[in-house]
């Protein structure tokens, strides 16, 4: 780790019209440059509303959040869009793959946005199928692969434009033990590389166990901030 904050979120709220309760409240969560942060807590704590905060998805309804230094809590729908595309990488529990698309075409998708040549592209995903292991499929549909292989699939699509954030949302949600071990494995080998800032939300304590810190929410509020050292680096 840096020492450089990467992630600055003060004082965030998050307030939807039809509750009454805020879902959060008051949210201070400073991530340093190659941290790896498991975000934890029951149902309705928060946690995916904090990630798509943090993500550029969505904007608080109080309070700042600077991602790299930059100011981006109150930046336009278009000026987020454009953040997510250069900053942060998305792991999603349920992969979202484009299933016309082959595996080749799902990981150049990002660098087609990016503005990447075809070229480019192409030779870039390949070397990042191979990274994962999977230079062997590129050439086959989502609905053709293995859980296990379409997540890695989302993890090399996730890192095409080498982003400085990942954000995974239960990444090993939908994967049995030791395919989730072998991912989470695969995102510290890609850490460690790339000197990545991994942001997880997870249910999972054997995940949260690869983490070096554990923030746990509950009521929208940040009840438990810790670190500890990361049981398989």
């Amino acid at each position: 780790m840096t020492g450089f904050s990467i992630v600055e979120a003060l004082g965030i709220r998050k307030e939807f019209p039809h509750m009454t309760a805020p879902v959060l409240d008051d949210i201070d969560l400073t991530v340093e440059s190659g941290e790896i942060i498991a975000l934890r807590g029951p149902s309705g704590s928060g946690k995916s509303t904090l990630l798509n905060i943090l993500g550029c998805l969505d904007g608080p309804t109080r309070g700042s959040y600077s991602l790299g230094g930059r100011d981006v809590s109150t930046l336009s729908h278009r000026e987020r869009a454009w953040v997510r595309l250069h900053y942060i990488g998305f792991i999603f529990q349920s992969f979202h793959l484009i299933s016309d698309n082959t595996v080749l075409e799902n990981v150049t998708l990002p660098l087609y946005y990016a503005g990447h040549g075809r070229a480019e592209r192409e030779t870039r995903a390949i070397e990042l199928l191979e990274r994962v292991g999977l230079g062997h499929r590129m050439s086959h549909r989502p609905s053709e692969l293995s859980g296990g292989e379409k997540q890695r699939v989302a993890i090399a699509r996730a890192i095409a434009a080498e982003p400085r954030l990942i954000l995974a949302d239960e990444p090993t949600g939908a994967l049995d033990t030791k395919t989730g071990n072998e991912v989470m494995k695969l995102l510290l080998e890609i850490h460690e590389a790339r000197s990545l800032t991994l942001i997880i939300v997870t249910h999972d304590p054997e995940v949260a166990d690869f983490c070096h810190r554990q923030v746990f929410l509950r009521d929208g509020r940040v009840v438990t901030d810790g670190s500890l050292h990361a049981a398989h680096a």
